[in-house]
């Protein structure tokens, strides 16, 4: 099991809109393909996981996830913010990464809790967010991913 398998092309936005957490959820959750009523409710599940407490996990990185009924597969998505969203991080810093992870809660933890590890891991190393930070196309994302082997 790979990264690439959760995330495509269209679900990489590499110079976010947003200017915070709420635009930047709403952003990368329309890049998922998802229905008007999964988007909606992943939304409002991710905007309620943030009231609990923040995924900004620090150093830059922000890794909002959320299970429901009305997402049928698994799916990640990748936004960069050159500027910087307040995310109210662990650390107090601004959010550069996001990583969201969206699945179907019939998926207990079979992929999901990997998925998540996979995640957390590829995003700890300062080298990879520096590289992530200077890509051009959605594809050099997924190139990292390979060779990074997550």
């Amino acid at each position: 099991m790979t990264l690439k398998n959760y995330l495509a092309n269209e679900a990489i936005r590499l110079q976010l809109n947003a200017t915070t957490v709420e635009e930047a959820l709403s952003e990368l959750v329309g890049t998922l393909g998802l229905s008007e009523e999964a988007r909606n409710t992943v939304e409002r599940l991710l905007r309620r996981r943030e009231e609990i407490g923040s995924t900004g996990v620090g150093h830059g990185v922000a890794i909002p996830h959320t299970r429901c009924l009305t997402v049928e597969k698994l799916r990640l998505a990748y936004g960069h913010s050159p500027a910087g969203i307040e995310w109210h991080a662990i650390d107090g810093h601004p959010v550069h990464h996001i990583f969201l992870i969206a699945a179907p809660t019939s998926e207990g933890g079979d992929k999901y809790l990997p998925v998540l590890s996979k995640v957390a891991q590829f995003a700890k190393e300062p080298e990879t967010l520096h590289r992530l930070a200077h890509l051009a196309e959605p594809q050099e994302v997924l190139a990292l991913i390979e060779e990074k082997g997550v």
